[in-house]
């Protein structure tokens, strides 16, 4: 983009075009030789602002929720400053084809920039208005001709507050040399050390207190490994890697690792709603009792085996997960129509899925936990599985919650029998696929593939010990009854349904933050999230901006070919979805004001966002599942009135909170039993072990999905009671010195 801007034809001739480059950044010099090549190439002279670099704490956070590989910033202190003079003697050299220009406070940094430029032509230093007085005021006494240019942010006080802020916490940090020079213990000779004595060499460059993130997790698990988007090699790898993956997929039901016969029906993608990218075979009633026997043959060897054994099975699919990522990506776009960033994100979620449960099972299935008790006794308690558990997925996150819901039940050391959701059996098929080739054995995971129908014979079968269910509240309620219908063991739903999901904002909140997090929770993966942002209620004052801003951030979203890197919403799921989604955007233009429509491609099952406004909070009693944001205004006074229709509604999912005020957040989430509250950020993509999900109420049953309760929640427990005594005696106790 700055290569295309400096192009125009308008700016020929004009010498005050310039960037900042941030010396933090491991690419600063790199982008610096990029800046003074584009400069030669068309006959200009630009100017380079180099700074030490802000927000470095959210780089190094952005790197490790990515996954990525390494920081793209040097993660000590002494390092940026050593690239900073790094990169001041490169820019120095440029000169005059680059004007450089140095923004710091740092005495030692202006001194050393002095002392390399050979006097005070062709560049000038830079400082924030209200900092540095002593130092530029020193600097000019001593060199006449220093050029030095004063800068300070314009604009009121809601605007400038969090800038400000920011500085001063920056400026604050006891690694700044500002911080640090008012201190008077600190020595002169310490402020003067120059970079490189403190780094002392190439083994210390590297922070040793900052784990990489592959290793944010420490030794129970790794990281998921993650894509950098805005890495032009890190994004053509990957579209390389979904290239070699194309074809026509196929999927049917899988009993002793053997695929069912039956008839075919092809799948389609909801791209163009025409392209075959599958063939489906579907179970019938016959195949789901085979299904459901051979689970029950298979459970006691399965239960028997370790649970190391079962964990690093786990953990060897969560390996092969990661080494097949493009052929996943390839299924998640044509069979669901996930984005590329959608479909990176849901396969990172499986493999944290695959290695936290594997974990679990290694910390609560193995040798058990020894209880206290009476000299003379030994009481142990250990976990087992139940029997056989089956895994009802749904379409929205065919891979992560298919995937998570199968390992936290082989991990307890259950029988299963997985059934995906009838609009995305292919990916699912993959992932037993690759499960059984992990070393699942073939009798501990069967596959059956179908409809609604074939999941009730499932759930009435006699030999069911357990059932993990996510999607929708009425059909939770009717696999409730089904259960409790059955005589024999009471068996445990572990059921996560939908919610009417809210985020609540205040006067005090930052309206751009407020757009960015709402945005995203409305309309990513074109809203078919259960967690999705379905509510905004805005505070009266600033409702008019906020829901203007929204509307233009809406305007900007692509919609189109989920393969394709620039589209932000691909289709819903299939014409089902389409239709009732278009059938409540028809109703709501007749009885709510419309903020913004969007338009959707004339082909494929899309649906565009839209931004209805309507006129109490009460009047949404329904989840819509798709891209469409309702807002609502409130006054101050009448936040208990919101906070009781937000919970009238029965539903506990997830909450946003945007507030500047921590007590009225602490408030907000206190009187809402809400599974997952989010505050001053975007309500999607709980990461597993980090952010454990689900609801409660008309939202699910818990325990959280990718949380320390779940996996026990699929196993039974058994005390072991021994009365060592009972061999003659408690030697131990005997033995023991007075």
């Amino acid at each position: 983009m700055i290569a295309v801007v400096a192009a125009d034809k308008q700016l020929s001739g004009w010498d005050g075009f310039g960037l900042a480059v941030q010396a933090y950044g491991k690419r600063a010099r790199e982008t610096i030789d990029w800046v003074a090549g584009l400069a030669a190439e068309l006959d200009r002279r630009f100017m380079v602002r180099l700074v030490k670099g802000a927000y470095w704490d959210t780089e190094v956070k952005r790197a490790q929720e990515r996954g990525l590989a390494d920081y793209p910033v040097f993660t000590r202190k002494a390092m940026t400053d050593l690239s900073y003079m790094a990169c001041a003697e490169r820019l120095l050299a440029l000169r005059p084809r680059i004007y450089p220009q140095f923004a710091t406070h740092n005495a030692l940094t202006v001194a050393s920039v002095l002392e390399r430029a050979g006097g005070t032509d062709g560049y000038e230093f830079q400082r924030l208005h209200g900092m540095g007085d002593p130092l530029y005021a020193a600097l000019i006494e001593g060199h006449a001709g220093a050029a030095v240019r004063t800068y300070a942010p314009v604009g009121v006080h809601k605007d400038l507050l969090a800038y400000l802020v920011r500085r001063l916490l920056e400026n604050g940090a006891n690694s700044s040399f500002v911080s640090v020079a008012a201190d008077a213990e600190v020595p002169v000779a310490a402020l003067l050390k120059r970079p490189a004595a403190i780094v002392g060499g190439p083994a210390r460059a590297r922070n040793a207190s900052l784990p990489l993130p592959s290793a944010l997790f420490g030794a129970e698990r790794r990281n998921s490994a993650g894509v950098e988007f805005g890495h032009a090699a890190a994004l053509h790898a990957l579209i390389d890697e979904m290239g070699v993956h194309e074809g026509v997929a196929t999927a049917a039901s899988v009993i002793d690792g053997e695929s069912a016969k039956g008839q075919t029906r092809v799948a389609v993608s909801p791209v163009d709603g025409r392209r075959v990218v599958g063939h489906v075979i579907d179970a019938t009633p016959e195949v789901a009792d085979r299904a459901m026997a051979a689970a029950q043959a298979g459970f006691g060897a399965w239960s028997r085996m370790p649970a190391d054994s079962r964990a690093t099975a786990l953990e060897r699919a969560a390996n092969s997960l990661e080494a097949s990522r493009g052929r996943f990506l390839v299924l998640l776009a044509d069979e669901g129509g996930k984005t590329l960033d959608d479909g990176v994100a849901e396969i990172r979620e499986a493999v944290d899925f695959l290695r936290y449960y594997a974990a679990q099972a290694r910390a609560g299935f193995g040798a058990g936990m020894v209880l206290p008790g009476p000299t003379g006794e030994r009481n142990t308690l250990r976990h087992r599985g139940r029997g056989v558990f089956v895994c009802i997925s749904p379409w929205n996150f065919p891979l992560a919650i298919f995937i998570g819901q199968v390992a936290a039940a082989l991990a307890a050391g259950n029988a299963v029998v997985a059934k995906p959701a009838e609009q995305t059996p292919l990916v699912a098929a993959e992932a037993v696929r690759l499960l059984h080739a992990a070393g699942v054995p073939a009798a501990a995971l069967q596959l059956v593939v179908g409809a609604g129908e074939i999941g009730a014979l499932l759930v009435a079968h006699r030999a069911v010990a357990g059932v993990a269910f996510t999607g929708s509240t009425p059909v939770a309620w009717a696999i409730n009854r089904a259960l409790a219908a059955k005589d024999g063991p009471i068996v445990p739903l572990i059921a996560e349904t939908g919610g009417i999901n809210a985020m609540i904002v205040d006067a005090t909140a930052l309206p751009e933050q407020v757009v960015d997090d709402a945005v995203l929770s409305a309309f990513r993966s074109a809203g078919q999230r259960c967690s999705a942002l379905r509510l905004l209620a805005v505070q009266q004052d600033v409702a008019d901006r906020v829901f203007a801003m929204l509307a233009g951030a809406a305007r900007e979203l692509k919609l189109g070919d989920p393969r394709d890197p620039a589209t932000h919403i691909g289709p819903v799921v299939d014409g089902q979805a389409q239709a009732r989604l278009l059938a409540h955007i028809s109703a709501m233009r007749q009885t709510a004001t419309t903020h913004y429509a969007g338009v959707a491609p004339t082909e494929g099952f899309f649906v565009a966002p839209h931004i209805f406004e309507i006129a109490r909070a009460g009047d949404l009693d329904a989840e819509v599942f798709g891209p469409v944001l309702h807002v609502v205004r409130y006054k101050a006074n009448e936040i208990e009135d919101l906070l009781a229709a937000i919970e009238g509604t029965g539903y506990g999912l997830t909450l946003g909170i945007h507030t500047r005020i921590d007590a009225a957040a602490e408030r907000i989430a206190a009187r809402l039993a809400t599974g997952n509250v989010y505050v001053n950020r975007n309500m999607i993509g709980a990461v597993v072990g980090v952010q454990p999900f689900g609801g409660s109420g008309l939202s699910g049953t818990g325990p959280k999905a990718g949380g320390p309760d779940y996996v026990r929640r699929f196993g039974l427990e058994q005390v072991v009671s021994v009365n060592t005594a009972a061999a003659g005696g408690n030697a131990a106790l005997l033995a023991a010195e007075e």
